[in-house]
């Protein structure tokens, strides 16, 4: 037997089979049972201790500085609310302060799901009882509640009766409630909805016209309250840190009475002759105020204030005369003989004509051919003038006149196509017209000339394109807000303005907070003697002076001097080949004109010229003697 002590502690006796396997795969001999610890371990155990407290370090500096502000506010927010209160959206008024635009009270039935009773009995009897009050199957009422989130309003815009019923008994209507809000309410929304557009419902957003176009300026700020509140959410304190402050108000050119009688005489004479529809413009010809813009037909602009029915919405949109359409400023329609004296200043301007030049008018004008002689174009005038110079061209609305001089005929000049163009740009047709009314930007018109008919058609540009341009017919058209302002650059002397819808921006008691200047946009260089001229054609329309065939002679019966000129285009129409857009344009007083009036009546079957002049009377007859 060897001869080995051993020195056995108490506490090792049970690591003695530990200490043999060390002994056997270690070659350690020692007299204690311990496992040596190595550095290398304990280096590991190190850096996993200094690593854990170094991100909970890290961690908590994150937290205390770093993001202390973020946590600060997160702690307000839960501490402190901010709650709004109410303004008022601005209104308009028409240059006379006729209040058109209203701010009432509308009131709703609104149920937070949360608040219902918890008992099924008691929940039924609520619904059952608000069911009954409201006319409705309680089965409907209970499937828009199942159907939508905590907050549901049940039913928009009590009437009256309903109302004090509902207040009688909201106390014990557990879980509903009624809440008051502001809709925006129109004065005869018919007479102005194109004019003076509407909000939408949920947002209180202008989306069409002025509430669109001015928004920014009718817009409310609500003022803000500061709610202090514990954990327990029990309110400490209130605090107003800002106050509410009403929108800006609005006061148009408009004249409220003016745009009522425009529609009304509009209406009766559309309802007579069977017309799709039509557009007046009246505007000042000296500062750009739009005093009247219909659109016919018409709608309510209430029905969108209030919240349209899906019903209402499908009928407008579905309905094939297309009553949401404005007319006035985006319908672009063929002029007719309303762009003949834009064509005589061009041709007075590029001397093609003198004043006195006179055109023998037969009744027509035979082209040939350009390559078959054979074959003979007739273009036809409406009757026979005999001898005829400019003014009396104007006045009767002598289409050979006009073919001549504009296209050329036998030994007389014509303007071409470039330098008809050139002229209408001059008086802003062919071009969006710059307002601040919210115009869309395909309502430029149209004025053709042979690069436009290349790249559209792939055609070529022949002699007839051009006596139709030059009496208004195919590849022309414009809206009636640009013929209106290109008749008030006759009738001011060759300004050419920017409409004006907006007067003045005023505070809550009326008072002028800015003025809406007049602008110019361009100064149209042409000679004043050759813009008297056209003047006196104009004029001459209306007296019939040596102008036996005037085409507006009604117009002469009025208390002051009138200058117009009709136009009467045929549209090529599927379905009608006989209709026709039918137009007048006139300025009073001659001498001095304080309105330019704009009328046309869109597809009238049957050629009837004249129709809309006594409609331009009895406007003109009510405008100058009220």
């Amino acid at each position: 037997m060897s001869n080995y002590n051993f020195e056995i502690e108490p506490e090792e006796v049970l690591l003695d089979k530990l200490a043999k396997k060390k002994e056997e795969e270690m070659g350690i001999f020692e007299k204690k049972l311990e496992v040596p610890i190595f550095k290398t371990t304990l280096f590991r155990f190190f850096l996993f201790l200094l690593s854990i407290l170094t991100i909970l370090y890290l961690r908590t500096f994150q937290l205390q500085i770093l993001q202390a502000e973020e946590f600060q506010i997160k702690s307000n927010a839960n501490k402190f609310l901010i709650s709004k209160i109410k303004a008022e959206r601005g209104v308009i008024y028409d240059q006379n302060f006729r209040q058109l635009v209203f701010n009432r009270p509308g009131f709703d039935l609104v149920l937070n799901k949360t608040k219902l009773p918890k008992e099924e009995r008691e929940r039924e009897k609520v619904l059952k009882e608000a069911s009954s009050i409201l006319k409705i199957d309680p089965r409907k009422l209970k499937e828009k509640i199942d159907s939508q989130d905590e907050k549901i309003v049940i039913s928009e815009n009590l009437d009256h009766q309903t109302l004090i019923v509902l207040e009688t008994k909201i106390e014990e209507l557990t879980g509903f409630e009624i809440e008051k809000r502001i809709q925006r309410e129109y004065l005869d929304g018919e007479t102005i909805s194109h004019l003076i557009g509407y909000l939408g419902k949920a947002d209180f957003e202008g989306k069409e016209g002025i509430e669109k176009s001015y928004n920014q300026v009718l817009k409310e700020n609500p003022g803000k309250i500061l709610i202090e509140r514990d954990a327990r959410g029990k309110i400490l304190s209130q605090k107003i840190v800002d106050l509410p402050r009403p929108g800006k108000s609005l006061v148009l050119w408009l004249d409220f009475e003016l745009q009522r009688k425009i529609k009304e005489e509009m209406e009766k004479k559309i309802k007579e002759v069977g017309a799709k529809g039509g557009a007046a413009v009246a505007l000042d010809p000296k500062t750009g105020g739009v005093l009247a813009l219909v659109s016919l037909p018409s709608f309510d602009n209430n029905l969108f204030s209030k919240g349209i029915s899906q019903e209402d919405w499908e009928k407008l949109q579905k309905d094939p005369k297309n009553p949401l359409l404005n007319r006035a400023t985006s319908g672009q329609y063929l002029l007719g003989s309303t762009v003949k004296p834009f064509i005589a200043l061009a041709a007075l301007e590029e001397k093609i004509i003198s004043p006195t030049k006179k055109i023998n008018c037969q009744g027509e004008i035979e082209i040939p051919h350009r390559y078959d002689p054979e074959i003979v174009y007739k273009f036809r005038d409406w009757t026979v003038h005999g001898v005829t110079d400019v003014r009396k061209a104007i006045a009767e609305s002598c289409n050979v006149f006009f073919y001549t001089i504009g296209g050329g005929y036998q030994n007389q000049e014509g303007l071409g196509p470039s330098k008809i163009k050139k002229y209408l740009e001059m008086f802003g047709f062919g071009k969006l017209v710059e307002s601040d009314f919210s115009i869309p930007s395909f309502a430029k018109g149209l004025i053709g000339d042979p690069e436009w008919k290349k790249k559209n058609f792939g055609e070529s540009w022949w002699d007839g394109d051009t006596y139709n341009l030059s009496i208004g017919q195919g590849y022309i058209l414009a809206t009636p807000l640009q013929v209106a302002r290109a008749f008030a650059a006759i009738a001011n002397g060759g300004k050419l303005l920017k409409p004006k819808f907006v007067k003045e921006i005023v505070d809550e008691e009326k008072n002028i907070i800015e003025v809406i200047p007049p602008e110019v946009e361009s100064e149209i260089l042409i000679d004043q003697k050759n813009l008297q001229i056209v003047k006196e054609g104009m004029r001459w329309a209306v007296s019939g002076q040596n102008s036996p065939h005037a085409s507006a002679r009604a117009l002469n019966d009025i208390s002051v001097a009138v200058a117009a000129k009709t136009g009467t285009a045929q549209v090529p129409k599927k379905g009608c080949s006989d209709c026709y857009n039918i137009w007048i344009s006139a300025f009073a007083p001659y001498e001095d004109p304080k309105i330019v009036l704009i009328i046309m009546l869109e597809d009238v079957e049957g050629k009837l010229s004249g129709v809309v002049v006594p409609v331009a009377k009895e406007i003109l007859n009510w405008y100058f003697s009220k």
